[in-house]
Parts: structure tokens; C-alpha cells; sequence
């Protein structure tokens, strides 16, 4: 029987990891469902590193719980090898190993072949090129090869599109999403706000340790920051307050320095541009500010401290 979508691939139950009198991981619990992309989010420092390290089993917490694909991580490593893929936030190769040697070095019994690899991940003209010759973005990729290789259920990405550039940044993003589509489930940790809002379907939001908010983007974009707001000079022969103030997604409506400035929620645009056409007359000074992952991140961590 296929497993549900809603089904719960990675739980971990009040994980607490400390060096010394410091938690660095402090008391976190969430659920990972099955072939989504779930992002940790958060500041330098904020532990989610160190959280995703123990969800692995690449370090031992000092209390609480991790499965994934219902086995301990680390107690469990062998019942997992090959299940689960990951991409280290210090990931290196040797300059010399060629790309093609990588591949065979770090594959499985189960692993895909490696010239089916090398295609699917664009590298087949690199196959013999050293890891130091290689671009940051065909470093990524290589890295990203080598995490999903051996078919792996789960797959851990930290801080992959650190370093890119912009072109190059986008292309991951595009890979992250075809994962998603053929079924893995993806645990990627970030700092960028752009990055978890164009590809994760949850977050959590990491501060000083501790999980301090958790949702879909939209979600959290909807709680934590500031109404949408439209503003614009009032056509001659409208009522603003007539036109206007019973919109779907209308909060606030007011008048200020000849105009009009309306605040409400993310759907109020559509329905403030759709009376515009209707009345036949459209400003052409319409501003608009939309809410957005960092300022709800703000937010969040201004929030906690």
C-alpha cells in the first residue's frame, strides 16, 4: 500500500542538544510529511545545523527523540543507509577527484547508474573534470548527485545556494522542486527568506535554539507581518468610501495626503483593482507593499528577544 502524503516521514520529539550550560538545540518538536519540502529557517547561529546533524544521526542529542522513516538515526544507521541523502553545509571534495570517480566512490549497491546521474544533473561533459574545476553551480549539482544517488527517501540540503549567484541560485531552486515532484521528501536549512518562500511547503522557524513559529510560507507571511497595502489618487466623480470600503479583505481605509490608502488582507489587490476597471477609471500612481517571509521572520525573532 502506497503511504499517504500526510504521513509523518521524520518526527522529533522535544530534541534538546547542549554544549555545556548552553542549549544549542533547545527542547524542538515538529513533523517532516512525506514528500514535501520542509525548510528550517533562521539566522546564523540560530541551531539549525546542529538540529539537522542529529536528525541524521551525525551527532547524539542529549535528550528527546529523532525518527526518520521510522528508525532511530543513530542507533539505526545501517536499517537507514541508502534511505536517506544529504548535502552538508561543509561538503568538499578532494581537487583531484574527478566527477565520475565521486559518483562511483559514494554509490550503493542500489545506486543509479552513474551515467544516468551524470545526465539527469547535467553533468555528463564534466564527467571527467576535477571538483576544483568546476563552477560553484556544478559543485552544487555534483553535491546534489551524490546526496540522491542511491534513491534515497529523504534527502538533507544545508545552506545549498550559499556563495551562488543569482542565475545560478535559481537553477538549485528548480532542482529542489524536481525532487519534490518525483516524491522525495526534502529537509533543506536556510537563512535566505527568498529561497524558503519560492520552494518549501512548510517552515520552521529557528531562534537561538529554540522552534519559534511553524507553517507554510503563506501562513506565516499571514500571522507575523504587516497588512497588504494599496494606495492611489482617487479618480474625479468616485466615492472612496462607497467604491471601497466594502471590499473582501478590507481592514483599514483612510485618506491621506490626497489618497486613498487601503490595508487589509493579500486578496484585497485583486478585488481593489477589479472595482478600479469596473468604475472605468484606473490611477496611474496605484503603489502597492505586499508582506513578505522577511518581515514576518523579523517579526518572529523580534518576538523572542
Amino acid at each position: 500500500m502506497t503511504a499517504s502524503r500526510d504521513t509523518n516521514i521524520i518526527e522529533v520529539a522535544n530534541l534538546t542538544k547542549r554544549y555545556g550550560q548552553t542549549n544549542v538545540v533547545d527542547d524542538v518538536s515538529f513533523g517532516v510529511r512525506r514528500g514535501e519540502v520542509f525548510g528550517i529557517l533562521g539566522q546564523n547561529g540560530a541551531g539549525k545545523t546542529t538540529l539537522v546533524e542529529c536528525l541524521q544521526g551525525l551527532r547524539r542529542a542529549t535528550s528527546g527523540s529523532v525518527t526518520v522513516c521510522g528508525h532511530d538515526p543513530l542507533r539505526e544507521q545501517k536499517r537507514l543507509a541508502g534511505r536517506i541523502g544529504s548535502q552538508l553545509q561543509e561538503s568538499a571534495l578532494p581537487d583531484r577527484l574527478r566527477v565520475g570517480e565521486a559518483l562511483r566512490l559514494f554509490a550503493t549497491p542500489n545506486a543509479l547508474p552513474v551515467g544516468d546521474v551524470l545526465e539527469q544533473w547535467g553533468l555528463s561533459a564534466q564527467r571527467k573534470t576535477a571538483f576544483a574545476n568546476l563552477s560553484g553551480g556544478q559543485q552544487q549539482r555534483l553535491f546534489i548527485a551524490l546526496a540522491l544517488q542511491n534513491k534515497p527517501e529523504v534527502v538533507f540540503l544545508d545552506e545549498l545556494t550559499q556563495g551562488l549567484d543569482p542565475a545560478a541560485r535559481r537553477e538549485v531552486w528548480e532542482l529542489i522542486r524536481e525532487l519534490r515532484r518525483g516524491g522525495t521528501t526534502v529537509v533543506l536549512v536556510t537563512h535566505f527568506m527568498d529561497e524558503a518562500e519560492a520552494v518549501c511547503d512548510r517552515l520552521a522557524v529557528m531562534n537561538a535554539g529554540s522552534l519559534v513559529a511553524a507553517g507554510s510560507p503563506a501562513d506565516l507571511i499571514g500571522r507575523y507581518s504587516s497588512p497588504t497595502e494599496i494606495s492611489f489618487t482617487v479618480p474625479e466623480g468616485i466615492d472612496p468610501n462607497g467604491m471601497f470600503s466594502t471590499l473582501p479583505g478590507l481592514d483599514k481605509i483612510a485618506m491621506r495626503e490626497g489618497r486613498l490608502h487601503l490595508s487589509g488582507r493579500r486578496s484585497l489587490v485583486a478585488h481593489a483593482g477589479a472595482a478600479l476597471v469596473g468604475s472605468g477609471t484606473v490611477p496611474d500612481d496605484i503603489a502597492t507593499h505586499e508582506p513578505t517571509l522577511e518581515e514576518a521572520l523579523l517579526h518572529i525573532i523580534g518576538d523572542q528577544s
